[in-house]
């Protein structure tokens, strides 16, 4: 997204309005996440992190202590400009015996105005990069079309890391725009895949994507978590009452530094985004780039 959107805050203030559906009310209880479990999501989040590198350090991983945090991952493919589109890489990480496909992301207030400008409308998936997924799922069109500009050279170069290593398994992660691209390529990834990959989104400070048939569908076909931390106020925009809605599997990081599991698509408890930070005007904008289990996004 360019940076010369603008921050609409009359616009703002209302798509960041949420009103939790009883229809999304929680039908699990909050449960904390172990150290184990929390030590597990931090390569994918050194991954995310390490997308804020420029292209001509991550094709050969010589981007410094990012790249140094996950020894051994070997790049396939690398590219974008940092500005109309994001960086990306794409690679094989041995330790996880897994294909990695991680986006940048953005700073808070350039996230904001890609939030709140025209590109915000809802609108279906294209059906050539989408086929089979149904007219009723619908997502914010300005995410559409960064995916868009990608999409197809990031599923080439995962189909030969995937043939190079013999992997079953993508994992796509990103952080704030990043997120919602790795979101919408998890959806697109496995419609070109071979049967029986599996793919799994890890996305950090994730906004909402898409409306609730969207993450009805997320739901149904991918493994997808989403991990808060404290304030951050990008997670609750845009608002519900712009019809759009968060698939399951939020992870929220605690004042406390207590990682829990907050079960639903929208859960309104007070330990999980909706309930802690339910305007914008009550989050705060640092919590955004972290930490999550000490590291803060960026290369």
């Amino acid at each position: 997204m360019k940076a010369s959107f603008k921050l609409i805050s009359a616009l703002l203030s209302v798509l960041a309005t949420v009103g939790a559906s009883p229809s999304l009310a929680p039908r699990q209880s909050i449960t904390p996440l172990t150290a184990s479990q929390i030590a597990s999501y931090k390569p994918y989040t050194y991954f995310a992190s390490t997308a804020y590198c420029t292209p001509n350090t991550t094709v050969n991983w010589t981007c410094g202590r990012m790249c140094d945090a996950n020894p051994g991952f070997v790049p396939q493919a690398s590219g974008g400009d940092g500005s109309s589109i994001q960086y990306w890489f794409v690679g094989y990480a041995p330790a996880q015996n897994t294909v990695v496909v991680s986006h940048q992301g953005t700073d808070t207030s350039k996230m904001q105005a890609d939030l709140t400008d025209g590109s915000a409308v809802l609108g279906p998936l294209d059906s050539t990069l989408f086929p089979g997924v149904p007219s009723s799922v619908l997502v914010h069109q300005g995410f559409a079309a960064e995916q868009a500009k990608t999409a197809t050279t990031i599923l080439d170069a995962v189909q030969k890391s995937m043939s190079a290593h013999a992997a079953t398994t993508v994992h796509v992660v990103g952080h704030s725009l990043g997120a919602a691209l790795a979101l919408l390529d998890g959806v697109y990834l496995p419609l070109h895949l071979p049967s029986g990959t599996t793919v799994t989104v890890v996305g950090y400070g994730e906004p909402r994507v898409g409306n609730s048939a969207f993450a009805n569908w997320v739901d149904g076909h991918i493994a997808v978590t989403r991990i808060n931390n404290r304030e951050d106020y990008i997670p609750i925009m845009p608002g519900q009452s712009a019809g759009y809605s968060h698939p399951s599997g939020e992870v929220h990081i605690q004042d406390s530094g207590v990682w829990v599991s907050c079960p639903g698509q929208e859960n309104p408890s007070t330990q999980c985004t909706d309930g802690d930070v339910p305007t914008i005007a009550q989050g705060n904008q640092t919590d955004h780039s972290g930490p999550y289990d000490g590291i803060v996004m960026g290369c």
